[in-house]
């Protein structure tokens, strides 16, 4: 995981000093169709490594991005793209302190008083190359985070989207991750493993088969394979393909659903 810190010093919530004990992580998405880091996370003038940290994320034209006063959110971390395409998570306040970003839930309590959050930066929702690298980072941001608070991730409550926060009354009503996770046949209890895996040292990305060409692979996946090729989602290099069995999975389950034809 590439990992960076850009604390949000300028938002309210930062300015208010208020600590947490962590009990859980919750999982968000942004609701917006633009995956770059740089839309939500800034350097100022005080940020330290403010120069490197710019030219990483890349400028904001726009200055609505979330280190500034007045706004009413604000989360521990961001996951998207950087400058230069590649994937990485933010970190953009402190890890135990109280963030703004389940709102108020049902049953009077709010996971903002428990949980460390992050938000994954949504792109259109179609490519499945950004959504397994988005995932993988949120994956490993999580047991990261499990790990060093001592949180077991399968334990009831712990590891929840914003929607699960929802359901048990600690969160707003909104539908992340469930807008994003199943278009690509996953869900939190995937999430939820794929975590446990990689806290117990098990990471996909370490045990995961590549296949160098489509004569490779198994017929079950060659079909959905070829068609992203031919649509130009894949394109090759010096070693081929080299395409993992997660995203031949991915892609076999866009193409059930049609959405390769």
């Amino acid at each position: 995981m590439n990992l960076f810190q850009c604390i949000l010093t300028e938002n309210s919530c930062y300015q208010t000093k208020r600590t947490i004990k962590p009990k859980g992580v919750m999982v968000h998405s942004t609701g917006a169709n633009n995956p770059n880091l740089r839309r939500y996370v800034q350097p100022v003038a005080s940020t330290p490594g403010r120069n490197e940290l710019l030219a990483a994320l890349g400028a904001n034209p726009n200055a609505n991005h979330w280190n500034r006063p007045g706004l009413d959110v604000c989360v521990h971390a961001f996951v998207g793209r950087l400058a230069d395409g590649s994937v990485a998570a933010v970190q953009t306040l402190p890890w135990d302190h109280r963030g703004w970003h389940a709102g108020a839930g049902t049953s009077g309590r709010s996971a903002n008083d428990t949980h460390i959050s992050f938000e994954m930066c949504e792109d259109a929702l179609t490519d499945p190359v950004y959504f397994q690298q988005v995932y993988h980072t949120a994956v490993e941001l999580t047991a990261m985070l499990c790990a060093q608070y001592g949180l077991d991730p399968l334990a009831d409550g712990v590891v929840i989207c914003h929607q699960d926060g929802y359901r048990r009354g600690t969160a707003s009503n909104h539908g992340d991750i469930y807008n994003w996770f199943p278009r690509f046949g996953l869900d939190m209890t995937d999430f939820r493993a794929e975590v446990v895996r990689s806290i117990n040292g098990k990471n996909e990305e370490d045990e995961m088969v590549y296949y160098k060409n489509l004569t490779d692979m198994p017929d079950y996946y060659r079909d959905a394979v070829e068609k992203a090729v031919d649509k130009g989602a894949l394109n090759g290099t010096g070693d081929g393909l080299n395409v993992s069995e997660d995203l031949c999975r991915t892609l076999t389950v866009l193409d059930r659903l049609g959405k390769l034809d």
